[in-house]
């Protein structure tokens, strides 16, 4: 792919094109071993080589991240009123990425950030039925009937009833833990279905998202990039 050499920083997040066009001023960004004279100038992006005030500056056209989700924070690119998932990532950081689908903001777990418009609408788009697994913690005692209404499709209030969902009860108390499997994203839906049998959601951690499952390894508010394996699955 060739782009303009102000564009390629720009998308890797080295500034804005202003700032490249003061930066290749100054004599800080060479192409293939000279000095970049023209922020005009067309970039291999598979075969030229690009310095950033001497470090390499290779390009992604996509970048792929998966963060676990602390709660607190929202799901969005700004928010004038809280932090966002985009400010838990500390390094440089391109323009435009932005979370795959959201979580509420006291919600955990796995969130796929991506500058991907392509894998985002194929995660989201209700047609495809991506799985999305969730633990949760439920005030009251869930039971078989519960997952049997769950698998029949729950009346939630909209216009149709949700589609089948695999509901695993690990432990059925005052206080019962679950893992369940939905294929939709409707707003609060998870908290909704609940809600529709009598009882109310205290704790929800997202696992997994189509073939992405949350690395263990991440505490809440860490994040890394993902494998090429686990991008080749999703895409």
């Amino acid at each position: 792919m060739r782009i303009r050499l102000d564009k390629y920083l720009a998308d890797m997040g080295y500034g804005t094109r202003s700032q490249v066009k003061q930066q290749i001023a100054r004599g800080n960004i060479s192409v293939n071993g000279n000095p970049a004279k023209r922020p005009e100038m067309k970039i291999d992006t598979e075969t030229d080589q690009v310095s950033y005030c001497g470090a390499n500056a290779a390009y992604e056209q996509y970048e792929y991240y998966m963060l676990n989700k602390p709660a607190g924070v929202v799901s969005a690119t700004e928010d004038r009123r809280a932090s966002t998932v985009l400010d838990l990532l500390c390094e440089r950081k391109r323009k435009d990425l932005f979370p795959v689908g959201r979580l509420d903001k006291d919600t955990e777990g796995l969130l796929l950030i991506t500058n991907d418009g392509d894998l985002a609408h194929r995660l989201l788009s209700p047609g495809k039925h991506v799985d999305k697994v969730y633990y949760a913690e439920v005030d009251g005692r869930v039971t078989a009937e519960d997952a049997a209404l769950f698998l029949r499709g729950v009346d939630i209030g909209d216009e149709k009833k949700t589609l089948p969902a695999r509901l695993e009860i690990l432990k059925t108390a005052e206080r019962s833990v679950v893992r369940l499997t939905i294929c939709e994203g409707r707003f609060h839906q998870v908290k909704r279905m609940f809600h529709a049998v009598g009882k109310e959601v205290v704790f929800l951690k997202r696992l997994q998202m189509g073939s992405l499952q949350l690395d263990d390894n991440l505490k809440p508010g860490e994040y890394r990039k993902l494998t090429r394996e686990e991008v080749e699955r999703l895409c």
